[in-house]
């Protein structure tokens, strides 16, 4: 039997080039390229005459060539004729090599798929059809099932790709390669294909397919890779939550004298969705066993004063705590909100960032490690190895996406002692849709804090051209006259950080030309810290009236006084940042407005973001239509940190299957944990580390 891990180059046609170029898409063994779906699929399996083809829709055509030559224009175009007995048409390519137009011009018969396109009435055009050179008129059936579209990187064609896909599948169906992991009566009970069946129909599907329910994801053969996937992460997942009954924690009792002490000092009152979750958190904490909860609220629900009330708790049992979160602007205010309600106790509170050096930093990691320090909050520089902790007994990671698995199990380790490890609470201001929280975090518990303080103001968001800047800079203008202060954002999120930096120095200069009187800042991530911070400051003290900004702002900044943001190119942002951004204003007794600016014509996609935006300020209702139109591993950030990402597998369509994947892990813990293991292997190489930790 030919392993699943067999490296790519093993299949007949990969030698070393060919294998380096495919590892540019991550295809490194067979499964790799079994399980790289298509991301469309072409009808290749009859030939339309020229005379019956419509604009736009794609189609396959065969004839004979009776001219090819270049012609100079705004841009030089190699043009060849093609013939059939119905008419002729035009095929044109911007880009050719002498050798590809020697080969035409040597041509006797074309089949050719692509797009066409009408011109003046009579003539039809296709621009960089694909096509295969034939001997003469019918040379060669066409395709006798649809022809599969796959992701691909440069130097790898779809061409290469059906080649190396033909021998996967060969390699599949005659060298049993993919033995079926799920016992029969599992089959018939959820009526799953059988995978290799799958695999086969997906990658070369019959021409009566039903090409919309491949589409959306819906098709019987797809759900069958989804089911196991999914049904892989999900087994991970529960057998992280049994290795941690291994472990032991401290006792941290609910309801202390400071715990108590800091609520009835608070100058607020909680609400009741905030005391429902520190009951259940303090709970947890209580207990023997580690507690792995997720804490779920949206921008401005009150995260910080819930982790407060259990760092109290922990404090008063004689525990040190850390609280990491992703920036340094979130962890500074984290730091002053923390050091605010607990310095008049008497409990000592401390900040790790970057700028903390030589000696300063040396004497606060001694006192740490000396058990001096309480709380400690501070970005990824807690985890680093000289950050020893005398008695960690509570790990608090803010906005959990921004970091990987192993930044967060690391700073777990620095509380682990034989069989003891700290309690562990995750929080995030992007809720999280329930498919989602199945599939990634079936070994957390779950807290949700569904109400927001009162006086959180409703935010109205308007939608407006670039074209109509001029607007928005007046209405910047009447906003700052009344006493109000203003974000600028600038998102030019997919190019280099200098550009985005000088993106939003460029505005700024803007700005301060175009407002006299005002005051403009600027903060952006190539500035120094101590230049970030200085900005923020006198932001939050009013004396920046507009404070231009990249997204490092996204989380963390609170100034109740700025109620107008504006969001530039908000059409390059996901759902979920464009509401984070937004929750940035709302935070004080002013009605808040967001205006979502765009540049040039939107697409679709594109469109409806802003205009979900537009319809709704609730996080849920966001984040899940942010799963719909960008997928999980953008949405949690996985992408940028390699971690637990999905093969093939569609949360918004494998939602409706998560009972049934429930009830078959119950049947394979119970019944075939043999088959556990091979699951993992198949589908999470190396991330079945996970289920381990």
């Amino acid at each position: 039997m030919v392993a699943l891990g067999a490296a790519v180059s093993t299949l007949s046609g990969v030698g070393p080039k060919k294998a380096q170029r495919l590892e540019r898409l991550g295809l490194r063994t067979l499964a790799d390229m079994l399980f790289h779906l298509p991301l469309r699929y072409e009808d290749r399996t009859r030939v339309t005459p020229i005379d019956q083809l419509v604009h736009g829709i794609d189609a396959q055509v065969e004839g004979r060539v009776t001219s090819v030559r270049i012609v100079y224009g705004r841009r030089r175009a190699m043009l060849c004729t093609l013939q059939d007995d119905s008419a002729e048409m035009t095929l044109r390519f911007f880009h050719f090599s002498q050798r590809q137009q020697q080969l035409l011009q040597r041509a006797n018969w074309l089949r050719c798929y692509g797009n066409p396109r009408m011109g003046v009435p009579g003539h039809v055009e296709m621009v960089h059809p694909e096509y295969q050179l034939l001997t003469q008129a019918g040379v060669g059936e066409p395709a006798d099932v649809l022809t599969a579209v796959y992701p691909v990187v440069e130097g790898v064609s779809q061409h290469l790709l059906r080649q190396i896909r033909d021998s996967a599948l060969d390699t599949l169906n005659n060298k049993n390669a993919l033995p079926e992991l799920l016992p029969l009566p599992m089959l018939e009970r959820f009526q799953l294909s059988a995978l290799i069946d799958a695999i086969n129909y997906i990658h070369r599907p019959p021409a009566n397919a039903d090409l919309e329910k491949l589409r959306d994801g819906s098709h019987p053969m797809l759900r069958r890779l989804i089911f196991e996937e999914l049904l892989a992460h999900h087994l991970s997942l529960r057998q992280r939550r049994k290795q941690r009954e291994c472990y032991r924690a401290p006792v941290i009792a609910a309801n202390s004298d400071l715990h108590l002490k800091l609520i009835a000092a608070l100058p607020f009152t909680l609400t009741l969705a905030q005391q429902r979750v520190i009951d259940e958190i303090a709970k947890d904490c209580a207990s023997a066993l580690p507690m792995q909860r997720l804490l779920q609220g949206d921008v401005g629900s009150g995260k910080t004063i819930v982790a407060a009330a259990i760092l109290a708790n922990a404090v008063a049992a004689g525990e040190q705590s850390v609280l990491m979160v992703p920036t340094e602007i979130l962890s500074e205010q984290h730091y002053r909100s923390l050091l605010t309600w607990f310095e008049p106790f008497g409990v000592r509170v401390a900040w790790l960032h970057g700028r903390v050096k030589g000696v300063q930093r040396r004497q606060l990691l001694a006192e740490l490690a000396h058990g001096e320090i309480d709380i400690l909050v501070g970005t990824h520089a807690v985890f680093q190895d000289d950050v020893i902790f005398r008695q960690l007994g509570l790990v608090i990671i803010d906005e959990q996406h921004r970091f990987g698995v192993s930044q967060r199990l690391a700073l777990q380790r620095k509380g682990e002692c034989e069989n003891s490890r700290p309690h562990q609470l995750i929080m995030t201001a992007t809720p999280i849709p329930r498919s989602l929280a199945m599939t990634f975090y079936a070994d957390l518990d779950l807290s949700v804090i569904d109400e927001l303080p009162p006086g959180r103001q409703q935010i109205m968001t308007t939608v407006m051209s670039a074209q109509r800047r001029g607007e928005v800079i007046a209405r910047i203008r009447h906003a700052c006259l009344e006493g109000r202060q203003v974000y600028w954002v600038c998102t030019l999120i997919d190019e280099s950080e200098l550009i985005v930096s000088q993106a939003a120095t460029d505005t700024a200069a803007e700005l301060t030309e175009q407002l006299p009187g005002l005051c403009i800042g600027l903060v952006h991530g190539r500035m120094k810290a101590d230049d970030k911070a200085a900005q923020m400051a006198a932001f939050k003290a009013g004396t920046i009236h507009v404070l231009v900004a990249t997204t490092v702002i996204e989380v963390g900044v609170d100034v109740a006084n700025a109620s107008l943001m504006i969001v530039e190119n908000a059409e390059r942002l996901g759902l979920s940042q464009l509401h984070q951004l937004r929750g940035r204003v709302g935070r004080g007794a002013r009605k808040s407005h967001c205006v979502l600016m765009y540049h040039g014509t939107l697409s679709q996609t594109a469109r409806s973001r802003l205009a979900i935006m537009r319809e709704t300020n609730d996080g849920f209702v966001i984040a899940h239509k942010d799963l719909e139109l960008r997928g999980a591993g953008e949405l949690l950030g996985v992408r940028q940190t390699g971690d637990m990402q999905l093969r093939v597998a569609r949360l918004d369509v494998g939602e409706a299957m998560f009972d049934d994947i429930r009830s078959a892990a119950d049947e394979l813990l119970s019944k075939h944990p043999e088959l556990i293991g091979q699951l993992l292997q198949r589908w999470l190489n190396q991330a079945q580390d996970f289920a381990t930790v």
